[in-house]
């Protein structure tokens, strides 16, 4: 369980004073049931039809452990007392970096299916010098 490993690192991070956290979920997950968020939202104001009737549901059926052990990894990052950020990517592809992504704070990106997984790491690593990512999460596509 991976929001178990969440918890150690957040612990840790105290323990060495790191004050900025930045950690990568999955798009569908603002629409996952959680501890801390119950009653989430049907729909992701950022999902076109397409996922919202058929991606999202599909995904969150074939997914479901692994969503609800990144919703509660949310839990634990948000309950935190640390400067957070939460990168929601949706389908990760093995592609090479071209540093052309789009982004929006607290919602997935319309029409963004997929982003190679240099792109997200790329778009990690911006975060660290974009305060205005903090306290946030940050859907990133193509």
């Amino acid at each position: 369980m991976a929001w178990r490993g969440t918890e150690a690192l957040i612990e840790a991070a105290k323990i060495a004073a790191v004050r900025r956290v930045i950690v990568v979920s999955a798009a569908p997950i603002g629409t996952v049931a959680s501890p801390a968020i119950p009653d989430p939202p049907r729909h992701d104001p950022g999902d076109g039809f397409f996922m919202r009737h058929l991606g999202a549901p599909f995904a969150k059926r074939m997914f479901r452990a692994h969503y609800d052990d990144l919703a509660r990894m949310e839990d634990v990052v948000r309950a935190g007392d640390r400067d957070r950020t939460i990168s929601r990517p949706p389908k990760l592809t093995d592609g090479p970096l071209t540093a052309h992504y789009r982004t929006a704070l607290d919602r997935n990106i319309r029409g963004g299916f997929s982003i190679s997984r240099a792109d997200v790491a790329h778009h990690m690593l911006a975060c660290v010098t974009k305060p205005e990512t903090i306290g946030h999460t940050v859907g990133v596509a193509r």
